[in-house]
C-alpha cells in the first residue's frame, strides 16, 4: 500500500467512535476468546485452529505480563500480581491443552472474566 492509499484510509471513517485503551483491550480479548470457543467446540477437528488461537492467547497474556512487570506500570501492585499469575497459568495450561491433557474451557472462562471487568470499567466503548 502506498502513502496516498494510507492517507485516504486513515480518515476514511471519521464517524467511527474513538476507542479507549480499555476498549481496545476488550476487543482483542473478545476476538481471541471467540476463536478459542469456536475451535474448542469443533473438538479434534478444530485442533489446528485451537493451536493458533492458543498461540495468540499466549502472546496476549505475555504482553500483559510484560506490561505489569514494568516498574512504571501504574496499576495497584496486587492487581499487577494477579495479572502476572494469570499469564503464567495461561501459559502452563495452554501447554496442557496442546498435549491433550486439558481443555481450553478454563482459558475461555479467564478471558471472559477479564472482558467482564473491562466492560464494567467502561472498556467496551
Amino acid at each position: 500500500m502506498n502513502a496516498a492509499n494510507l492517507a485516504k484510509t486513515a480518515y476514511a471513517a471519521p464517524d467511527q467512535p474513538t476507542r479507549t485503551l480499555r476498549g481496545t483491550e476488550y476487543e482483542v480479548f473478545a476476538r481471541i476468546t471467540h476463536r478459542l470457543q469456536v475451535a474448542h467446540a469443533l473438538g479434534d477437528a478444530g485442533f489446528a485452529s485451537l493451536a493458533r488461537a492458543l498461540y495468540d492467547n499466549r502472546r496476549l497474556w505475555t504482553t500483559l505480563a510484560s506490561d505489569v512487570a514494568d516498574p512504571g506500570n501504574q496499576l495497584p501492585a496486587p492487581l499487577r500480581a494477579r495479572i502476572f499469575y494469570l499469564a503464567e497459568f495461561t501459559n502452563l495450561h495452554s501447554s496442557k491443552v496442546l498435549a491433550g491433557s486439558a481443555t481450553a474451557e478454563v482459558l475461555i472462562d479467564i478471558n471472559t472474566s477479564i472482558m467482564k471487568g473491562l466492560r464494567q470499567s467502561g472498556g467496551a466503548q
